[in-house]
């Protein structure tokens, strides 16, 4: 079942269990997740956004089989996720990849992380957060409102809707600036070996292994 709204020049497609089938987002697609909580091992996955970065959103309603929903059973999602030839831009991909491998079961991959290309390129302030990065590269106010609204209820408000497409419809356009950026200043190469340790890392804290960190002297 899909549903469609609009908000702020955007279309908000939503749909409940899974994408449906012919969906594409060419070779690059910006993802991101809500979840119950900040702990990927405690806090389920209640909701995937996708953009091609065309201004349209999609939003899949990941629902447990208690609340009448298939859970993990979301082929065309899973394919995309983990389709070598589609790159996935993320912001903090560190806990998304490790929220969507804990809820679907696979490991999301390629990956690129907008926040760890502000921290490698932008040592000039200590801003890293998508709010911060939508405003100061490409003039874009985000609403943060509905950040810690109850992502687990079985219909989603209008306004959660629009926050949570808010996450993904700038992707694109921040990731081109950033990109830009990192090879300005010589530094493309340092991020994409972090990119490729991402599935790695979000599954070392689904072990517990964020805190002692591997990497921490102690």
């Amino acid at each position: 079942m899909s549903q469609t709204q609009f908000a702020a020049g955007a279309t908000i497609h939503i749909h409940r269990h899974d994408l449906p089938d012919g969906i594409t987002f060419g070779a690059m697609v910006a993802i991101d997740t809500e979840t119950m909580g900040l702990d990927p091992r405690r806090d389920r996955l209640c909701l995937v956004q996708l953009s091609a970065g065309d201004g349209t959103a999609h939003l899949v309603q990941i629902i447990p089989p208690a609340m009448g929903g298939r859970g993990a059973d979301c082929p065309n999602l899973k394919a995309l996720l983990t389709n070598p030839d589609v790159i996935k831009i993320f912001h903090f991909a560190r806990f998304d990849v490790a929220a969507l491998y804990n809820g679907l079961g696979v490991m999301t991959a390629p990956v690129i992380c907008t926040k760890i290309a502000s921290k490698l390129i932008r040592t000039y302030t200590d801003r890293h957060g998508l709010k911060d990065l939508c405003r100061d590269l490409i003039g874009v106010d985000l609403s943060k409102q509905q950040q810690t609204s109850d992502w687990g209820a079985p219909e989603l408000t209008a306004e959660q809707c629009a926050y949570a497409a808010s996450d993904v419809l700038h992707l694109h356009a921040l990731w081109a600036k950033l990109d830009a950026l990192l090879v300005r200043e010589n530094r493309r190469d340092i991020a994409q070996a972090c990119y490729d340790f991402l599935p790695m890392r979000g599954r070392l804290d689904l072990l517990g292994y964020e805190d002692p960190d591997l990497f921490s002297h102690r």
